[in-house]
């Protein structure tokens, strides 16, 4: 089963940015991995103080923003043909322009083959 978390740096971000603190930095793009499975194959859960994807292979820019609720905004990002061929994906996070990672989610295995396009997305919400 999926899970998604937003990380602690996401958190403190936006408190500092309800203070006057510091400005909020816009999400700006996606990050992909494939380290999210324990030994036995299960599925490693995301944790909030993570600041790294497990093994990270790729950055991308997002596709969209959506808003799916008052509390929730939806985020895609599509790798093309080429990108992460015969990869089993199965973690991505969102990341800002500071680049830090602001919500992680953990999957299971979604093999990329080399000819086809793959959309993933991921909600940021609380």
């Amino acid at each position: 089963m999926a899970e998604s978390i937003v990380t602690d740096i996401a958190k403190e971000k936006m408190l500092k940015a309800r203070a006057g603190v510091s400005p909020l930095p816009p999400i700006v793009g996606m990050a992909f991995g494939d380290g999210a499975k324990n030994v036995s194959g299960g599925i490693i859960a995301p944790t909030a103080n993570q600041t790294a994807l497990n093994n990270e292979l790729l950055r991308k820019a997002n596709d969209s923003c959506k808003e799916i609720s008052k509390l929730i905004y939806r985020y895609s990002c599509t790798l093309d043909e080429g990108e992460l061929a015969n990869k089993f994906i199965n973690e991505i996070a969102l990341y800002d322009s500071d680049g830090d990672l602001i919500a992680i989610k953990t999957f299971l295995d979604k093999g990329k083959d080399s000819d086809q396009e793959m959309v993933f997305e991921i909600d940021d919400t609380f």
